[in-house]
């Protein structure tokens, strides 16, 4: 389980010499502390580079890589357990409840960049339904052991046959070698496999495979402390800030609670901060990694880009904060009980809902000038969008909303926008 950790400067970094004399759970333990260049680096140079490798956790693993980016990451991609090769898989393919053979291709190529090895290894652990799907996407294929109609005439309706039984058609020709490589590969070093999927993706794809895939993946994510889809959208259900009640009902339980996907960082002096570290709660903030990883899976294609998970990660704490001011006043220690009473999950919908009736209520105003403009068009933005050119410092950009000061600022502009 991740900590929140307030960073304002990076931690000192150290020599790979240095590193290298250390034990193997002193090397883990600084790991933990390294940027993930830095990491990468050490365990790179490390002769024990594929155990530290294993010893990181899939999430862990999967935000050093995005950090670093793919294509800089390769030898660290070809270190990779299978566990984190499927932690990758389940967050990058999936678009909500739809899988996507593009992004499947994407990452396809950068293990193809691993070898045989990698690529025997996944085959042995990934699901078999999870093949069928990806190559029946990919490829039309007709003929077949016992099939008698494997004539020349035949074949020339098809693009390619590697044995002369399974007659294959490639469905989108800008990914043809790549298929064509890895089915290659996969005849090779495991021919029983090969012979069954093309048997296997013969019939039209089944929407009941992918939904048969999409439950795999849920339940090893659900392993990990993100929620399924329907559960994490739930969230964002808003209530009336006006008439919200406290439950105290809250009953702290680590089942359920898995690990984060990324490193909760902070770098302000919120009163949730504030409050949290009052509270002192292993068990809050384990709740906190999992409102986090919620509404990670919300949002989709937040998992893409590492800024994409910072500003979800902000957006959290931002409405978290902002129903704390709302019920605490300013009261640090009353924040810290309500944190250990409060679900955080009401608590988010709070913040949130205050934040969305900015957003109704910016539907039906105009403005002519420039600083107005983006200031409705962030607060129409799926997700409203705080308009940074009203902080002290006037940058013209966006940020989360954080605070109830920026509540009231909008919501005078907006009064004096529609007066």
């Amino acid at each position: 389980m991740a900590v929140i950790e307030k960073k304002h400067l990076s931690s000192p970094s150290i020599s790979q010499p240095v590193f290298q004399k250390l034990s193997f759970s002193e090397k883990c333990g600084y790991l933990k502390t390294a940027a993930a260049k830095e990491k990468m680096d050490l365990i790179l140079s490390d002769p024990d580079a594929r155990r530290l490798t294993a010893a990181l956790e899939p999430q862990e693993f999967f935000w050093m890589v995005k950090e670093i980016g793919e294509s800089d990451a390769l030898d660290l991609l070809r270190l990779a357990s299978t566990d984190q090769c499927h932690f990758i898989l389940d967050m990058e393919l999936w678009e909500g409840w739809t899988f996507s053979e593009e992004r499947a291709c994407h990452w396809l190529a950068y293990f193809m960049e691993g070898g045989e090895q990698r690529i025997h290894e996944l085959l042995k652990s990934v699901d078999y339904e999870f093949l069928q799907l990806f190559l029946s996407r990919e490829l039309i294929v007709a003929g077949g052991i016992g099939d008698q109609g494997n004539d020349d005439e035949h074949l020339r309706d098809y693009d390619h046959s590697f044995d002369g039984t399974f007659m294959l058609k490639f469905r989108n020709p800008k990914h043809s070698q790549l298929i064509g490589s890895f089915i290659s590969l996969m005849m090779k070093l495991d021919h029983s496999l090969y012979v069954a999927l093309m048997e296997g993706v013969k019939g039209d794809v089944d929407l009941e495979l992918e939904e048969e895939c999409l439950r795999f993946r849920s339940g090893r994510l659900e392993d990990l402390g993100f929620p399924p889809l329907d559960e994490a959208l739930s969230i964002y259900a808003r209530l009336s800030p006006d008439s919200f009640e406290l439950h105290g009902d809250k009953k702290l339980s680590p089942a359920g609670e898995g690990g984060t996907l990324m490193p909760m960082v902070v770098h302000d002096d919120s009163l949730f901060i504030r409050a949290l570290a009052i509270a002192d709660s292993p068990l809050i903030v384990q709740e906190l990694n999992y409102l986090v990883n919620s509404a990670l899976v919300a949002e989709g294609d937040a998992f893409r880009e590492p800024e994409s998970m910072v500003a979800v990660f902000e957006r959290v704490c931002g409405y978290l904060n902002i129903a704390l001011e709302k019920l605490a006043a300013g009261d640090e220690q009353k924040a810290a009980e309500l944190l250990g009473a409060e679900r955080l999950k009401r608590l988010f919908q709070l913040g949130y809902s205050m934040v969305m009736e900015l957003k109704f209520a910016a539907q039906d105003a105009q403005s002519l000038d420039y600083a107005g403009g983006k200031l409705l068009a962030g607060l129409k933005a799926k997700r409203p969008r705080y308009y940074r050119g009203l902080d002290p410092d006037g940058i013209d950009g966006y940020r989360q909303f954080k605070e109830t000061a920026d509540i009231q600022r909008v919501a005078e502009l907006l009064k004096q926008l529609k007066g």
